[in-house]
């Protein structure tokens, strides 16, 4: 049902493009948004909602990993250009809330495309993911970073 609901608000925003004659990506961000909102007002069923509720979280997921990644960017370019290393490199083994395969993947790359972070291992009961990570400062903020982080994020959009 969310597939059909979103490919229903990638047609609606095509017809704005069309209508409007403007085949930007502006413009097609704005019928996008217009169009969810559109389809938000008018839907009734407990079902559709859904597809109201999973998309707001998919947007905050990418928002948070670009905050994500620019901030670990400008760490690790930070500790590159100074004459001092800053970094206090570890392995760290993450207590997982997440379960299935698929949320398992999505935390493990999502941590692996951040600068400075890299996933190693899954544990063979799929309860501990280990990560290597170059700044560790204190080991219980580092994981409730990446459990109050990525991971909660991942739950929402999943779950």
């Amino acid at each position: 049902m969310i597939v059909k609901r979103l490919l229903m608000n990638l047609l609606l925003t095509l017809i704005w493009m069309a209508l409007t004659g403007k085949f930007s990506a502006t413009n097609f961000f704005f019928g996008l948004v217009l169009s969810f909102f559109i389809m938000w007002i008018i839907s009734r069923d407990d079902e559709d909602q859904r597809y109201f509720k999973k998309i707001p979280g998919i947007v905050n997921l990418i928002l948070f990993f670009i905050y994500e990644l620019i901030k670990a960017n400008i760490q690790v370019a930070y500790d590159v250009i100074t004459p001092k290393f800053h970094m206090k490199p570890g392995i760290v083994a993450i207590p997982l809330t997440v379960s299935s395969d698929l949320e398992i993947t999505l935390l493990a790359n999502l941590i692996t495309l951040t600068p400075g972070t890299c996933s190693l291992d899954v544990s063979d009961d799929k309860k501990i993911l280990y990560v290597h990570a170059m700044f560790i400062n204190d080991k219980e903020s580092f994981i409730q970073s990446v459990k109050n982080g990525f991971e909660k994020k991942i739950l929402e959009v999943m779950r």
